[in-house]
């Protein structure tokens, strides 16, 4: 029993710290982003610390609310906010397991982040506003798209591990070794396409501009100010940083710790941040090398990551 409370006490505190860690890191990795597309549009770019500022100055402001919004407006961004960050103690990023893997894998991370989606889909509609309308049916009709083909990526892995939990997920990339089947290329290629859709990058969706005819995300969020913004753009961030490790993890977990030696800690969390880096390359190029689809477009290419899950998990069972 106190080996119990013991285990249990340890995994409440390494999903608290990991928690804090990527909440700390995501405006990084946005404003990194930023910065780099900056400089391949031959600009400056806002500095690395905007992302901060930026939420700092939302924190301090007042919020202004609808008259006419109810409780579901307000507990919006606080669902989507807390969903996320239930959902960082689901997947692994320096150790070789998840702080909370044993209350669920894959099927409890994907219905987590999908309650976020819809919490912050229902607040957008509360107010009435044609935006929050419009932006709400467009992001649930890529969702209707994006959240099977995540599936069936994470299931290629899964079918290969035996096991729909993260961590031992993980575990068994780090046992076979790299790994350049067939099927694990496609489902990177079909999962790097959901990264693309869920974070509302272009060619999907541009999260600069505030064009009717092209919002999605900005559309539902069109309506928030001050704090009750800063957390829906801070879960954003914090959702985008989640899904490169979430790659990184099932693809690429070569540095990752196995025990907690302060040395492997230390390889570990500079492996993890090389790698997210190295992806955050890899949007920022899809993103300044592609053009922002028209919105019937969009569903065709999010269904071209769920033709590449489908076929991945169909290698794998062959």
């Amino acid at each position: 029993m106190t080996l119990m409370i013991h285990d249990a006490l340890a995994a409440t505190i390494m999903a608290l710290l990991q928690t804090a860690g990527l909440l700390a890191a995501a405006p990084l990795l946005r404003a990194a982003i930023k910065k780099m597309k900056a400089r391949l549009q031959n600009r400056q770019g806002p500095p690395l610390r905007q992302g901060y500022y930026d939420l700092a100055k939302l924190l301090r402001k007042e919020p202004i609310r609808s008259e006419t919004a109810s409780w579901v407006y307000v507990a919006g961004p606080r669902v989507y906010f807390a969903a996320a960050v239930a959902a960082t103690t689901l997947v692994p990023v320096l150790f070789a397991a998840a702080p909370l893997e044993a209350a669920g894998g894959i099927l409890l991370l994907v219905g987590t982040l999908a309650l976020g989606r819809f919490a912050l889909a229902t607040a957008a509609l509360d107010t009435g506003s044609p935006f929050g309308g419009m932006g709400a049916s467009r992001d649930m009709t890529i969702a209707a798209l994006a959240e099977p083909a995540l599936m069936l990526g994470l299931f290629t892995s899964a079918l290969a591990a035996g096991s729909l939990n993260l961590g031992a997920l993980v575990r068994s990339v780090l046992q076979r070794g790299p790994s350049f089947h067939p099927s694990d290329l496609l489902a990177f290629a079909g999962l790097f396409i959901i990264v693309i859709a869920e974070t509302g990058r272009i060619p999907v969706d541009n999260p600069a501009t505030h064009l009717e005819l092209t919002m999605i995300h900005e559309a539902m969020v069109l309506e928030y100010a001050g704090p009750d913004l800063a957390l829906v753009e801070w879960t954003s961030a914090l959702k985008e940083l989640l899904y490169l490790t979430l790659l990184v993890d099932l693809f690429i977990p070569v540095g990752i710790a196995t025990s907690a030696a302060p040395g492997a800690i230390l390889v570990s969390l500079l492996a993890w941040a090389g790698k997210v880096f190295m992806l955050a390359i890899a949007v920022t190029l899809a993103e300044s090398t592609n053009a922002k689809l028209r919105l019937f477009r969009v569903p065709e290419l999010v269904s071209v990551s769920l033709g590449l899950a489908f076929l991945a998990l169909a290698i794998r069972f062959l």
